[in-house]
């Protein structure tokens, strides 16, 4: 296994484990404004991507990661799969050379403008995208205008998305189940920005690990 895939395996297995350990949080967040079934649902889908993963032989960077979508898309129910999985499959092409920071940024630019059209959500839509809009954002201007390491610009991104995530609190759900309360969402913090931010903290401690 090169070095790029087995630093994607190791990610994909920090997320699944991540995702165990905040299993119940999630799930207290979905079950004031969704289906309670966020918390679950994540774990149990990381999980056999983890498996999947690992069982590869040899893999690069982009089989892993097209290998952890394809899993999520068929282990991850509602909404979640596609929104998750399918953007990781179709996000995946972008790591065909390798991991870069040039890579990085267009796999990030790719995964957000997939999850949008799938999800077909927006900025302020109290979605996952309120935590991936600012990450993205801030990744891509971190690498390409700051001229910053990729370890700073994730950082960098992570705080964004921790933002974009205490933004969803005093906004109104415009999409998924959530929408159906109206008014009466306002107030709660939307699960899947939630776990976005999640996912990005562990992509960022693995490559603190291995790049600092």
């Amino acid at each position: 296994m090169s070095d790029e895939g087995e630093a994607v395996v190791d990610a994909v297995t920090a997320v699944a484990e991540r995702l165990e350990t905040e299993r119940s949080h999630l799930t207290d967040l979905d079950s004031a404004i969704g289906d309670a079934d966020h918390g679950g649902n994540m774990a149990r889908g990381w999980a056999s991507a983890a498996e999947a993963v690992a069982e590869l032989d040899d893999p690069e960077p982009v089989a892993v990661v097209k290998t952890a979508g394809k899993t999520l898309l068929s282990e991850v129910g509602g909404a979640s799969g596609p929104l998750y999985g399918g953007s990781l499959v179709f996000a995946s092409a972008e790591l065909e050379d390798g991991i870069t920071p040039e890579t990085g940024v267009a796999f990030a630019e790719t995964y957000l403008e997939k999850v949008k059209d799938r999800g077909d959500a927006r900025l302020g839509d109290k979605t996952m995208v309120d935590a991936l809009v600012p990450a993205v954002h801030t990744f891509k201007k971190s690498i390409e205008v700051d001229d910053m390491t990729p370890v700073e610009a994730l950082a960098k991104a992570v705080a964004a998305a921790e933002r974009g995530v205490d933004f969803t609190v005093p906004i109104r759900a415009s999409k998924g189940r959530a929408s159906y309360l109206g008014w009466r969402s306002v107030g709660h913090q939307d699960p899947g920005a939630t776990s976005t931010l999640y996912i990005m903290e562990e992509l960022l401690d693995v490559a603190t690990d291995r790049l600092d």
